[in-house]
């Protein structure tokens, strides 16, 4: 299974974002790391789109084939294509897991749902890209409950805000999906027009 396995404070500071969430390590700074990170780099209309673009892919942990076939999704589908593509990427398991509050990261959720952790509407699903979809019900294995992430996020419930198109129980390790989101409740600094113009152009 393909994934971004690089460093990720690297390129928060590239993007100027945090894309892990609650990264210790990331600090906000003027410029862009590296050797030549204070020279000066002229802001082309290019350049911001392709940052939007990579803002997006490197926060929800996509390569770039399998996000441009959400792009390619999004465009089929009615609506806005930018809200369309946002809906995608936020409605993918491993999202949906770290969004309630189970894992620590989204690189967290997508190790545990490939292992096997959760079933969704009572069947396993090891798939992180898997679409969760209105009511949805998405539990942690009876076997996996007392696995030590779980325990820790029983504990630290709270500590994260729970989008409000789903609902978390953490007492029975539950996810219910009330519905998908919409553009207002995806909290992601992204301007997803600049990927829209990206990928229009090629």
């Amino acid at each position: 299974m393909a994934r971004y396995t690089g460093p990720m404070t690297k390129k928060s500071r590239r993007l100027g974002v945090d894309l892990v969430g609650g990264d210790a390590a990331y600090e906000r700074r003027p410029y862009p790391p590296g050797q030549h990170g204070r020279g000066r780099i002229k802001e082309s209309e290019y350049l911001l789109q392709l940052r939007e673009k990579q803002k997006a892919r490197y926060t929800y942990g996509v390569l770039e084939k399998q996000f441009h076939n959400y792009y390619t999704e999004a465009s089929r589908r009615p609506g806005k294509t930018g809200d369309n593509l946002l809906q995608l990427l936020e409605c993918r398991l491993d999202n949906v897991v770290y969004r309630a509050g189970f894992a620590r990261t989204r690189r967290h959720a997508r190790q545990l749902v490939s292992h096997g952790h959760f079933r969704v509407n009572g069947k396993k699903v090891d798939i992180p890209s898997y679409q969760v979809s209105a009511h949805d019900v998405i539990d942690v294995r009876e076997k996996s409950l007392e696995m030590t992430p779980f325990i820790v996020a029983r504990e630290t419930h709270g500590e994260r805000h729970v989008p409000a198109w789903m609902e978390a129980l953490p007492n029975r390790m539950r996810i219910l999906v009330h519905s998908v989101p919409v553009r207002a409740q995806i909290d992601i600094p992204v301007q997803e027009q600049l990927i829209v113009e990206y990928y229009s152009k090629k």
